[in-house]
């Protein structure tokens, strides 16, 4: 017996089966801030670098800096959009700074992105041994549940946690790859290398592991309850027996 027109209809309209890859693509598009934050935390601590590299003028390089942060933030006012990425800039210029004045070697300044990629990659591997993986973290920051209180309710769905640790997975390869390439130019004092792989190192390789994430979150199908917490915008109240 064929179907009724209104059953028909109905499967027309029916949406698609949900899965945790979904879930989770849409909460990290909301989370990553795209080639231009990246670029917005890299360019002022690049600035200082080079112009102290060119000219040896300290005051210069860090006027150099200076003013790039400062295009940064009229470009963000005017558009009225997030300060998130040009304060990340701020803070990342003026460690790279304090690092090479104090030992008045340009390369210096590298050194706590090298240090802080050692450590990220320490700990990323560490949270996914301990199933509370990084990538979880920013799957959280973005959850409508986050404003409520709860960051955390993607780590009450196993197959979140473990999707969320494949991953992170992807976040260890760029941080050994980071540390892997800029630690020997470190050593060996070439600020040249230092330069071209933070840039190629920064954004692009950054994209790259966007790209290999999507590609895992399209690829995945793990089912998901479609009364399950995750899909909701708000925090449910504790029923009150």
């Amino acid at each position: 017996m064929s179907a009724s027109p209104v059953e028909g209809d109905d499967a027309l309209v029916r949406p698609a089966a949900p899965t945790v890859e979904a879930l989770i693509r849409r909460r990290l598009s909301d989370a990553l801030g795209g080639v231009r934050g990246s670029l917005e935390t890299t360019i002022p601590m690049l600035g200082f670098v080079i112009t102290w590299t060119l000219t040896q003028d300290r005051t210069l390089a860090l006027g150099a800096a200076c003013a790039l942060v400062a295009v940064l933030l009229v470009a963000r006012l005017i558009a009225g959009q997030s300060l998130q990425y040009v304060i990340s800039g701020i803070f990342a210029a003026a460690i790279a700074a304090f690092f090479a004045l104090r030992s008045g070697r340009a390369e210096d300044a590298f050194l706590p992105g090298i240090l802080m990629s050692l450590a990220y990659g320490i700990g990323s591997l560490v949270s996914i041994l301990v199933r509370w993986p990084l990538v979880g973290f920013l799957i959280g920051a973005a959850d409508p549940a986050a404003r409520e209180g709860d960051p955390f309710r993607w780590r009450r769905n196993a197959a979140a946690v473990r999707v969320c640790s494949r991953l992170t997975l992807v976040l260890v390869a760029i941080y050994v790859i980071r540390v892997g390439i800029m630690g020997p130019l470190y050593l060996t004092d070439n600020i040249a290398g230092l330069t071209v792989s933070k840039v190629v190192l920064g954004w692009p390789l950054w994209a790259a592991a966007v790209a290999v994430m999507g590609t895992m979150l399209v690829r995945g199908h793990t089912p998901i309850d479609p009364d399950d917490e995750l899909l909701l915008d708000h925090v449910e109240p504790a029923r009150q027996d």
